[in-house]
């Protein structure tokens, strides 16, 4: 697992006066840099070997101005070419955001998926959350 912090903006707000929901998505992405890294092979971002296919947010609390939001992610699940990024987002220790990111190891060059190699697969179990014990 890893942790983001992120600190709402004034004009992240919307009319009702809490964080817009595109905001989150936003969180969500600057949060799983840390992954993007394990997929680059030098320091140009248009070598980024991985694309986006699929997010989802789930909006459990309104998330305010002024306090500070911890993102907690963690990789949920590893197929053969994609791997699923869990988010929980928190505002005062309170669960305000869920999400998930489906990412593909991808060539840009033939417009296919790759499969996961050996090291990615082994970095991106490091990752991951351990088990919960059955009650």
């Amino acid at each position: 697992m890893f942790r983001s912090t992120f600190t709402p903006r004034f004009y992240e707000t919307d009319a009702f006066g809490h964080i817009n929901n595109t905001v989150v998505n936003g969180w969500f992405e600057t949060a799983r840099a840390p992954i993007f890294a394990l997929f680059l092979d030098g320091p140009n971002v248009a070598d980024l070997r991985l694309i986006l296919a699929r997010t989802e947010v789930d909006f459990v609390a309104q998330i305010f101005y002024g306090q500070d939001v911890e993102v907690r992610s963690h990789i949920e699940r590893i197929g053969n070419s994609s791997f699923v990024v869990a988010h929980e987002a928190y505002q005062n220790e309170q669960l305000v955001a869920q999400g998930k990111a489906v990412q593909v190891h991808f060539n840009i060059n033939n417009n296919q998926s790759m499969p996961l190699t050996g090291t990615q697969r082994q970095q991106l179990q490091a990752l991951q959350r351990p088990p919960v014990a059955a009650e």
